[in-house]
């Protein structure tokens, strides 16, 4: 089992001016925790790092908790790293501590448990949380959603005791839930409001393809289907649909979308907006406060992702510890890898083609195998892989770049070697 531990005791830390603080991390996540790592890298200039960590749990790994609930991996292999490199790198966390306010103009936080910490900078990193259906039934017991630990030990005991299930949202989250709980034993209903799975890294057809090969694994999955209410008394019984279906069930898991955790930001007079908006160095509208990873908004973009988290722990560790060396945030072009009931899928750009996109597909039916490039103008705008995504690194860096691919247009679906063997 993963386990559970704090660095520090309960005592109030000692106030000290804001020059001689430590950096203060609110939040820790897979995110916080590639920043910590950059920053130490990097030989940072801080007084220390505090972290305050609303789970009781420290860092560990998000991406792997659907193997978890599958029964693919035990608990243990989560924990990004053991308690011996925080403590040998001056790192303090403090678990099952979030931070409940922040005063900018003394530089300090107070935390849940009363503590006040001066920061000399601070970084939010507050992570988002499931987004609420607005439909009665949600607060029944049997209602859970898939984000963290606590979530996944949930759904794997319940699996042990009941037998029905139904999912709320066929994106990744979603489907990784049911896949594991169907893993678990139970008989597993995926609804999806969208007309196929994945809508917004697939198309139709890659979607449709999808659907077929899950159902065969055992999965239950109805699209173009919504929630009106969940029923029951104490415990959810049955989901009702939009057209009045009802579907008896133990167990409901709502996996449609996340919403950025900016509560803290807004009290602390930081603007907002989806997100807590930040520019290219990942600095708030005070120049002491950063944000990233899902809690951030940078330009129109909000980010549910991992990767961009990275990137974003990456040019802040530059900014905080080598300024005159460092890059700003962009975006650009993210890349969506991700292998369901070990079905590797990959999708970058644009999934929809215009009035003037040129559309190469290919699809091999036996294989399982398809395979999309969306151009305009000379340049890769869109690719979505199924069942062979060796390529798409170089495909997503060609989105990225928006070089001219004009002179191996006609080979380009081949892939890497071949256009530059015929070069």
């Amino acid at each position: 089992m993963l386990r559970l531990f704090s660095f520090g005791s309960g005592a109030r830390l000692t106030m000290r001016t804001s020059q001689d603080a430590p950096l203060v991390i609110c939040g820790h996540g897979m995110v916080a925790q590639r920043l910590i790592e950059r920053l130490v890298a990097l030989g940072h200039p801080f007084n220390g790092i505090v972290v305050f960590n609303a789970e009781p749990f420290s860092a560990y790994n998000r991406i792997q908790l659907s193997a978890f609930l599958a029964n693919d991996m035990p608990e243990a292999d989560l924990a990004l790293k053991p308690r011996s490199w925080f403590a040998r790198h001056k790192v303090t966390v403090f678990n099952h501590e979030p931070v409940t306010g922040i005063s900018t103009d003394q530089g300090t936080v107070i935390t849940a448990a009363g503590r006040v910490q001066p920061y000399s900078k601070l970084v939010l990193a507050t992570g988002s949380r499931p987004s609420s259906l607005g439909i009665r039934g949600e607060d029944l017991e049997g209602v859970s959603s898939f984000r963290d630990l606590a979530d996944t030990r949930a759904l794997i005991k319940t699996a042990s005791l009941h037998k029905r299930a139904v999912v709320i949202g066929g994106g990744f989250l979603g489907l990784e839930a049911a896949e594991g709980l169907r893993a678990r034993g139970m008989a597993v209903t995926v609804l999806h409001r969208s007309d196929y799975l994945l809508n917004r890294q697939l198309d139709k057809t890659a979607g449709e393809l999808l659907k077929g090969l899950l159902a065969q694994r055992g999965l239950n999955i109805l699209t173009g289907q919504s929630p009106a209410a969940l029923l029951g008394k104490d415990r959810v019984t049955a989901i009702q649909l939009q057209d009045d279906t009802v579907l008896s069930t133990d167990l409901v898991v709502i996996a449609t979308g996340i919403t950025p955790n900016i509560d803290l930001a807004l009290d602390a007079g930081l603007q907002c907006d989806k997100g807590i908006c930040v520019d290219g160095r990942m600095r708030t509208s005070h120049p002491a406060v950063y944000a990233l990873g899902e809690c951030c908004q940078f330009g129109s973009h909000t980010f549910g992702l991992v990767e961009p988290g990275f990137q974003q722990a990456q040019v802040l560790a530059q900014h905080l510890c080598q300024p005159s060396e460092a890059t700003e945030f962009s975006p650009g072009a993210i890349a969506t890898r991700l292998k369901i009931s070990g079905i590797p899928i990959f999708s970058c750009g644009r999934v929809q083609s215009g009035p003037a996109t040129e559309d190469i597909q290919w699809h091999d039916r036996p294989e399982h195998r398809y395979g999309r490039l969306l151009i305009e103008q000379g340049q890769l705008v869109g690719a979505v892989f199924m069942g062979d995504t060796a390529n798409g690194h170089w495909y997503a860096d060609l989105i990225d770049s928006g070089q001219d691919i004009s002179g191996y247009r006609d080979t380009i679906a081949f892939g890497q070697p071949y256009c530059e063997a015929s070069a």
